[in-house]
């Protein structure tokens, strides 16, 4: 035990260590501590904007989940381009090139901010439009319209929140980036109340309120990171000089990127096509709906935590010569997140009517929510795998077979089920959800199959 709480206290302060060499599973774990805590505060953003928005009404918690629905693109572009830096700074840190590394950095910040900018103006424009089109009634777009322009507004935070932690990741600094979104989410669970129902001089702002009180934590986030990287306080120093725009670099990173992006859109897609049937079930449909996909978010993420240190792993060790290395860390990774998200799973399966009552008792939300979490929960294994197999390629660069894979597991498979299931048999948000645990079944053999066949050892980056 005495060994284990060195471990994990090293891992939150971050001390350096060689990844490409040792005990893998010390590697692992020194690693993916800082993301699990990284991407569990990330979730809980989502989880306490669900928690004060329900005390508003149930059309509060579906502009929420209507909004977040379309968002997720933009969170699906900021992960995906955040997966060039990634892969690249990886392999040079493996390398032990550490000037390359940081010029990559400094060019995946000019596509960040450029492409935050060809998100968001066109989102805080056709806001209503946006929620009519996912099927929200003229109440629910009249009192949410600003919750989905402040968010499509801002989303250059959420943007470089994301890239910039890819940063460290691919450095090898989790704790930096888990240190970030401390930061930013516990700014935001201080503002939510204060923004949504008032407070002295801060007026009552409802639903949008959440988005600015999530704007200014994720705003805050992005401050610190922005003082570690022009500080030079990590592994990637972002001081004066080679800023000037790098075509090459920028070329490379486009590459990867643009897959990396159409990977998580294509999944994000998914989803937004699927919360437009679960809108056709009412209102309430919509929130239990959310409630449960935040709940399996909260708890996912960790994982996906877990995942993410898979990936710098693997591309560490492709850039220091270790393929084999390599290979072991993921086989090693998978196991470890099937059996965390099992075990989730049987709470999921006992006491699903108690957490989804814990945001919303209403009869009909309790229904919808606990239904879908339950459901979720009987494929919540497989998801852990697929993540992290899923990663090992986007690790070692080649984004392009995950993106190929999204489209058959979740455009081919899981949406045609969702239709037929949900509306043509008239099963509702059960027939939904079992659409999801049809695609990620798939996605996690295809998966599987493609990385024994080892191609993505052959990457270049």
């Amino acid at each position: 035990m005495r060994k284990i709480f060195r471990l994990v206290r090293a891992s939150l302060r971050g001390d350096e260590y060689d990844y490409t060499s040792g005990s893998i599973k010390k590697a692992i774990f020194m690693l993916s501590i800082p993301m699990v805590l990284e991407m569990a505060m990330e979730s809980l953003f989502a989880l306490v904007d669900a928690f004060f928005v329900a005390q508003v009404s149930p059309d509060a918690v579906a502009t929420v989940g209507l909004t977040e629905s379309v968002i997720t693109l933009v969170y699906a572009v900021a992960i995906g381009i955040s997966t060039a830096p990634v892969a690249m700074i990886a392999r040079y840190i493996g390398e032990k090139d550490q000037a390359n590394a940081s010029r990559v950095a400094k060019q995946a910040i000019y596509m960040a901010i450029g492409v935050s900018l060809a998100l968001g103006i066109p989102g805080v424009i056709y806001a209503e439009e946006i929620l009519r089109m996912m099927g929200g009634s003229e109440t629910l777009i009249a009192s949410g319209k600003n919750y989905t322009k402040i968010l499509f507004g801002s989303n250059m935070v959420i943007m470089l929140l994301f890239l910039l932690n890819g940063i460290f990741r691919g450095a090898g600094d989790a704790a930096y980036a888990m240190r970030a979104l401390w930061l930013a989410n516990g700014i935001n669970i201080i503002l939510d109340p204060l923004f949504i129902h008032g407070f002295g001089p801060i007026p009552e702002m409802g639903v949008a309120g959440a988005a600015v009180a999530t704007t200014i934590g994720r705003g805050i986030g992005v401050a610190f990171q922005l003082y570690v990287l022009l500080g030079g306080r990590g592994t990637i120093k972002l001081r004066a000089g080679g800023w000037k725009l790098n075509w090459e670099i920028l070329q490379r990173l486009g590459r990867i990127a643009s897959s990396g992006a159409m990977q998580y859109l294509i999944a994000s897609a998914s989803w937004i096509f699927l919360m437009r049937i679960i809108a056709t079930f009412g209102s309430e449909s919509v929130a239990g709906y959310t409630i449960a996909i935040r709940l399996i978010i909260f708890t996912l993420l960790p994982a996906w935590g877990l995942s993410n240190a898979t990936a710098t792993l693997v591309g560490q060790n492709l850039g220091a010569k270790e393929p084999e290395r390599a290979i072991r860390s993921v086989n090693i990774a998978a196991v470890m997140a099937g059996i965390f998200l099992g075990f989730i799973s049987i709470f999921y399966l006992l006491f699903a009517p108690d957490f989804i009552r814990f945001f919303d008792d209403t009869p009909a939300v309790l229904e919808a929510g606990t239904t879908a979490l339950r459901i979720f929960a009987i494929g919540y294994a497989m998801y852990g795998f697929g993540m992290i197999f899923s990663q090992a390629f986007n690790g070692a660069g080649d984004t392009r077979t995950p993106m190929i894979i999204n489209v058959i597991s979740f455009w081919i498979t899981e949406l045609p089920l969702g239709y037929l299931l949900g509306i043509h048999l008239g099963l509702g948000v059960a027939g939904v959800t079992w659409s999801i645990i049809a695609g990620e079944t798939m996605l996690t053999l295809l998966a599987y199959i493609l990385f024994r066949q080892g191609k993505w050892l052959k990457t270049e980056v």
